[in-house]
């Protein structure tokens, strides 16, 4: 009998579902988007939490229109970091807060200077940064007063659709232990994170295992949804650690590499990386893998931007894609002399600065447009080479396993392995995460003895070492650049008038 499972993943831009088989096969795709969303003022980065559950709605009643068999269980991914204040009857007070929203940003850096801080991030295993719920929270207590008093509940985007389906607040360890708020070795929320935020348990969910399933369904959701009432639904895990269980990546020696809207890099492990000086995350992928590495913010973003930009191209199609990546091929490594810091939208590994900016350096009379779309993917790359730089003073990386929107460029890719040094094996074109939640849940009904398959096909993209010479020289330049140039960056911060500068626009990625 054919069983067959749906990953869905609640990501930044979109949802997105994949369908595999019992042997592992991809039987059916969807996406949905959300379209991009103009925040309120600047710094702040919000969606519409009815817009995220319509198009959940709308990629689990088109997954189940493509598949022969109604699926035998549900998986979840979610993105992290996400922030929503309800009531009690689950109705959002505010908006949903992206990890983008750095709104927060002065409370982190207070923090991040305390021994608070520092103890908070060895017990919990998240960067104090204005990403984290941990510091979302506690500027709604001293800037929205009355949103605050009338929470419920303090929740995520994932908890916010399974309340949706089942009347309950939970949450996983794996998205717990990316708020700031969670043990992450005690495996239950952390007073001191609490007491900073001036909340208790209380107003947080009930904390259970990734591999945790319900089986009853709201039976009108059901029938909307396309299911059965009581078909199981697994609560799954976050999409950073699913990524790096979608591109099998799991075992000593590989790290997943993602980028998205914006970028990580992650190795699994039996114990967490603790670095307070570069701020190593470590989640929970379940009761006994940590994922353990480095997000940027910048990635597809600054493709996005750039084609505004430069191009005046708000919403650049496949076909503008292809032609602006064909031209980059023809520009040589390094850029003729062009460096790039991509801090766009501020960055978090390994700087750990919201007011950080973005900087052409090296700009001449002969740089063109190509020039300058060529830098800002090498600049990308530049800054996950310097989080891989620090993962391996205590992991030995022979090999990348990518995943996202950039696998579908071939100058993208190889331009990654040219700057890294690294091979990386492009394990499926499908998404990661989706893939890691169909995978987790399998392995929970034991339909899979492990996450390792007996056979696996990659594509392998070759590091080129004359390329590799080349950008040598320009990442030593690269990697100087920024703390010199950070004390300006925040003057330019602290004078610029927000009225000009234009809100904060959250751009959707790749």
């Amino acid at each position: 009998m054919q069983q067959d499972i749906i990953g869905i993943d609640i990501g930044t831009g979109s949802a997105k579902a994949v369908a595999l088989d019992s042997e592992r096969n991809v039987i059916a795709v969807t996406q949905s988007f959300y379209g991009n969303n103009k925040a309120s003022k600047q710094g702040y980065s919000e969606q519409d939490t009815e817009v995220v559950w319509t198009a959940f709605v709308k990629c689990m009643q088109e997954i189940n229109e493509k598949l022969n068999h109604l699926p035998v269980i549900v998986s979840f991914s979610s993105c992290m970091h996400s922030l929503v204040a309800v009531d009690k009857n689950n109705t959002a007070l505010t908006p949903l807060i992206t990890w983008a929203d750095s709104r927060s940003e002065k409370i982190a850096e207070a923090l991040r200077k305390t021994k608070k801080g520092k103890n908070i991030y060895k017990v919990t295993g998240t960067p104090i940064h204005s990403m984290s719920p941990l510091c979302k929270i506690k500027w709604l207590k001293e800037n929205e007063k009355e949103i605050f008093k009338n929470t419920f509940k303090f929740i995520s985007i994932k908890e916010f659709i399974w309340y949706r389906l089942f009347n309950k607040y939970e949450i996983d360890y794996s998205i717990a232990s990316a708020t700031g708020l969670f043990n992450i070795k005690k495996l239950k929320w952390n007073i001191e994170s609490l007491s900073f935020c001036g909340i208790d348990k209380l107003k947080l969910s009930k904390v259970v295992s990734t591999d945790f399933i319900r089986t009853d369904v709201n039976a009108s959701l059901a029938k909307l949804l396309d299911i059965k009432a009581d078909t199981q639904f697994c609560i799954g895990a976050s999409d950073g650690c699913l990524a790096n269980l979608g591109t099998i990546a799991i075992e000593p020696g590989i790290a997943a590499l993602t980028i998205g809207t914006s970028g990580a890099i992650r190795i699994a492990g039996p114990t967490p990386i603790v670095n307070y000086k570069t701020m190593v995350f470590n989640y929970l992928l379940d009761d006994e893998t940590f994922i353990s590495g480095g997000p940027v913010n910048n990635g597809g973003n600054v493709l996005k931007w750039m084609f505004k930009t430069f191009l005046n191209n708000s919403s650049p199609s496949d076909n503008d894609y292809e032609n602006i990546f064909n031209q980059i091929e023809l520009i040589p490594p390094g850029s003729n002399g062009l460096i790039f810091l991509p801090y766009l939208y501020g960055e978090r590994a390994p700087i750990w600065d919201e007011k950080a900016s973005g900087l052409f350096f090296g700009i001449r009379s002969f740089h063109n447009n190509a020039h300058f779309f060529r830098a800002a993917l090498e600049g990308i790359c530049f800054a996950l080479k310097s989080i891989l730089e620090i993962i391996e003073t205590s992991a030995d990386i022979k090999q990348l396993n990518v995943s996202g929107g950039f696998v579908r460029s071939k100058i993208w890719l190889q331009l990654l392995a040219d700057i890294t040094g690294k091979n990386l094996c492009l394990v499926q074109t499908e998404d990661a995460s989706s893939i890691g939640a169909a995978l987790l849940a399998m392995k929970s009904l034991k339909i899979i003895d492990n996450y390792l398959p007996q056979h696996s096909s990659t594509n392998k993209v070759v590091s080129d070492s004359k390329n590799q010479s080349s950008y040598k020289k320009y990442y030593n330049i690269f990697k100087k650049l920024y703390k010199p140039s950070a004390k300006y960056m925040h003057q330019l911060q602290d004078i610029r008038n927000p009225a000009e500068a234009g809100v904060f626009k959250n751009i959707n990625g790749i």
